[in-house]
């Protein structure tokens, strides 16, 4: 039998995560240690199997999430997967899961989140865009950020839940504003981890101690959020399990792209990043942490040593 609101107590509030990769896994987790009655769904049976762990039931499609939830929490990796769960939400009897609410914690396009925000507004279904800020490994802690965007007299309400998984949450202002707020983080995440490979590297070079050069970065100008989450990581050569897999960043890069060109703005500095990136991917380090940029400076390192060795 399909769970439907019915099975819950008329004092509980009903929370839904639809994909259960490593943010949604650990946002279910912080939810149901606040006492929520979480539910979830994934088409990969080994995500399903980890949140069921830590006391989230796991039912048979998204449709089956909705009708049982309150509110339903999106963490997706793709416009298709945006667009296919949209679909499953609203088809058939929509009277069911009008007053939905959903949020949408995914990096996707702003084009892909209106056209699901004016689907779901047909069928009844309040729809929030409101995407994180954060490495899988903050989220586990609880130490990601969220760019909050959709109608504030509702949203207001929904912050107390939000703080449930993260240390800080932005009313960034009408639906939209979320996504064009985390573009321009992206950005800016994109440049400081190459940078801090490129510093790294240097310091490498140079023959710094490596341990004692982050302590020291970190107490002074030169440091960022990226460097501290991602320079421990380059020089211990930990970039599994992933915090953030290159191969997924690279929809993030095409976004960013699309979305400066799209408003005629300049990003000189990101796209001097991207054949960085590109040459990770190619290299075979598409499931590794972003953090394995550094192996691309250091290849290209070794490559000029031993060319200015030959004879």
């Amino acid at each position: 039998m399909t769970p439907s609101k019915a099975l819950k107590p008329e004092s509980a509030l009903g929370i839904g995560v639809i994909g259960l990769g490593i943010i949604g896994s650990a946002i279910a987790r912080h939810l149901a240690l606040s006492g929520y009655q979480i539910v979830g769904y994934d088409p990969d049976q080994l995500c399903q199997t980890r949140v069921r762990s830590f006391g989230v039931k796991t039912l048979e499609n998204a449709r089956a999430v909705g009708e049982y939830s309150d509110v339903v929490f999106l963490s997706l990796p793709s416009p298709e997967a945006l667009d296919d769960t949209v679909t499953r939400l609203i088809r058939d009897d929509q009277l069911r899961l009008q007053n939905l609410v959903v949020i949408d914690l995914s990096t996707l396009s702003l084009d892909c989140k209106r056209y699901n925000y004016d689907r779901l507004a047909n069928a009844g279904i309040n729809f929030y865009d409101c995407p994180i800020s954060g490495t899988g490994a903050q989220a586990e802690t609880g130490d990601v950020v969220v760019y909050a965007s959709g109608d504030a007299k509702s949203l207001k309400d929904l912050i107390p839940i939000l703080e449930c998984f993260s240390r800080a949450v932005f009313n960034v202002g009408q639906f939209g504003q979320g996504t064009k707020t985390k573009v321009v983080a992206n950005l800016l995440v994109a440049i400081h981890n190459v940078a801090t490979a490129e510093a790294l590297t240097l310091a490498t070079k140079c023959g710094l101690d490596l341990n004692t050069f982050c302590e020291v970065i970190t107490a002074g100008a030169g440091n960022s959020r990226i460097f501290e989450l991602r320079a421990p990581l380059m020089i211990t050569d930990t970039f599994s399990p992933p915090t953030m897999k290159l191969s997924v960043w690279e929809k993030d890069m095409a976004i960013i792209k699309n979305f400066a060109e799209e408003v005629g703005s300049p990003t000189p500095l990101f796209s001097a990043t991207e054949a960085f990136y590109e040459a990770a991917v190619k290299s075979g380090l598409g499931d590794l942490d972003t953090a394995a940029i550094f192996k691309i400076f250091h290849n290209a390192n070794d490559h000029r040593q031993s060319s200015t060795k030959s004879p």
